[in-house]
């Protein structure tokens, strides 16, 4: 029993560290067109990012209820399983972080969960068709559907204030910008802190400690919701700069629509219980956002790249948490390698984006390749 709860303390602790993880990954999705576009500064976004993703993270616990009870037989799960899960997401967090990339940490997450679950118990206990309709069906919509209205919001945005001078536009969707960022905030706070909620909530299950089919306790909602506004208050500069600048250029109208529309899918996900990408609705939404203005220039190689991570993140982060369940099943020694070997790779990556460093200071800044293009222009 003692090694037991020993693991368990230990998959609620890499749980938290996952959230963290997940806080400054995301970021971006709430605050990097108003920081672009100068509605706000740098550390005043990412400070109202890290209070509002907490107060989300009590509005809500159907998405929780998702990841708890459906994607993996909770019946199935061990402790060990839901470790390696953990492992495989944080892992991927931090790669595309150190490429600027806005990749899903939800989709880590699920792939982690799925891959260590599969290896520990089999193909049966993962719940394929409530991944198809829960996340993979979301996952292909959501950012096609933000992207439509984005574009729409922005056209109608351009056009309804075409008699306006630009000065006035301007100050007026900055000052609308920081109502509409902070809705995102709010939003990401109800979706994405609740995943972590769900993994906790999961291995407190397998653990014997809460029933079957049982809900996320006051502290587990509390935990979930301080890992993550702490995480977002870090502030994810790198994928910030990706965003915010790499993208599309971005004008105040522009932020004012994606963030809107933004705000619109994620809150209409979380009270479906779909665990959805709000990396994926704010990404879809800052090109359609980039589409809706005529003359703006979307870097379409960016988009791509981002793609291919979305396309990668699943079978990547099921395949580390596969093999970090492997490993960590052959007991204690097994945990203690993996986590040895994530601390490893953590301290590594940290080290290397010294050598680079994207702060509030240069946030804003146009990556180097596209920044010599702008110059030759």
């Amino acid at each position: 029993m003692e090694s037991v709860t020993f693991l368990l303390c230990a998959v609620i602790l890499t749980a938290l560290a996952f959230d963290f993880t997940n806080g400054f990954h995301d970021t971006a999705n709430s605050m990097a067109t108003s920081i672009a576009t100068g509605a706000l500064s740098p550390r005043v976004a990412v400070a109202v990012a890290g209070v509002l993703n907490l107060a989300g993270a009590f509005l809500s616990t159907e998405v929780a209820k998702t990841i708890s009870n459906g994607i993996v037989d909770d019946a199935e799960v061990s402790p060990v399983m839901i470790f390696a899960g953990l492992i495989g997401a944080i892992l991927w967090n931090l790669i595309t972080w150190f490429a600027g990339l806005p990749s899903s940490s939800s989709h880590a997450l699920f792939g982690g969960l799925i891959g260590a679950v599969w290896v520990g118990s089999g193909g049966s206990a993962v719940r394929f068709d409530a991944i198809t309709e829960k996340i993979v069906i979301p996952a292909l919509a959501s950012p096609v559907v933000a992207c439509g209205v984005a574009l729409l919001a922005t056209y109608l945005a351009y056009r309804l204030t075409r008699r306006v001078s630009g000065r006035a536009v301007r100050k007026g969707f900055r000052a609308g910008q920081v109502g509409s960022a902070s809705l995102v905030a709010l939003a990401h706070g109800t979706n994405d802190a609740q995943k972590t909620m769900g993994v906790i909530t999961l291995a407190l299950i397998s653990g014997g400690v809460l029933d079957h089919g049982a809900g996320p306790p006051w502290w587990v909602v509390l935990s979930a919701g301080l890992a993550i506004s702490l995480g977002t208050y870090a502030g994810g500069w790198r994928i910030i700069r990706t965003m915010g600048r790499g993208l599309t250029d971005i004008q105040a109208p522009q932020g004012f629509a994606a963030e809107t529309s933004a705000t619109a899918v994620i809150l209409s996900s979380s009270h479906l219980g779909f665990a959805l990408s709000t990396t994926q609705v704010c990404t879809g939404s800052i090109l359609g956002a980039g589409l809706g203005r005529r003359l703006a220039h979307v870097r379409w190689g960016v988009a791509g790249r981002i793609a291919v991570s979305w396309l990668l993140t699943l079978p990547a982060a099921a395949a580390v948490g596969g093999t970090a369940a492997w490993i960590a099943g052959r007991g204690d020694v097994g945990v203690v390698l993996v986590a040895g070997v994530a601390l490893a790779a953590a301290a590594g990556f940290y080290a290397l984006a010294r050598r680079r460093p994207v702060n509030p200071d240069n946030v804003n800044e146009l990556p180097a390749p596209d920044a010599a293009v702008r110059s030759a222009a």
